[in-house]
């Protein structure tokens, strides 16, 4: 099973705009995603606060024009990528919002986009029914 959104935000978006823009735009595909999990408001509220963070450390750090989001779940995950940034992921000290994300994802990463910039993504676990 494998469910995915992609969205773009363009040049003319501030960074205060694309975490509003990117939160509702989540917030209403989250749960044609997560259809039929028991626990997708939990997630939901995990994946929500994930992708605001690294949509503002995106935002006002990318490279070029436009952001490409996408949310993509596996049945076990929800992996969430932004880009691209025209630097690494700052340290938690500088970006305080990252301890957040770290506390909330399994797994936070880095690849070099196709622009020549960062792609950052998390993967938000699905919680389980008991948790």
């Amino acid at each position: 099973m494998n469910r995915e959104i992609t969205f773009t935000l363009g040049p003319e978006v501030s960074p205060l705009d694309a975490m509003a823009r990117t939160a509702a735009f989540v917030r209403r595909t989250l749960p044609m995603l997560l259809k039929g999990n028991p626990v997708a408001d939990a997630t939901s509220r995990d994946v929500l606060a994930v992708v605001t963070e690294i949509t503002d450390i995106t935002a006002r750090h990318r490279c070029n024009a436009d952001i490409i989001g996408r949310v993509v779940f596996d049945g076990a995950h929800i992996t969430v990528s932004m880009g691209q940034m025209h630097r690494l992921l700052p340290a938690p000290e500088e970006e305080p919002g990252l301890y957040l994300v770290r506390r909330l994802v399994d797994d936070l990463g880095q690849y070099r986009g196709d622009e020549g910039g960062y792609t950052t993504w998390a993967s938000v676990p699905v919680r389980s029914s008991t948790q």
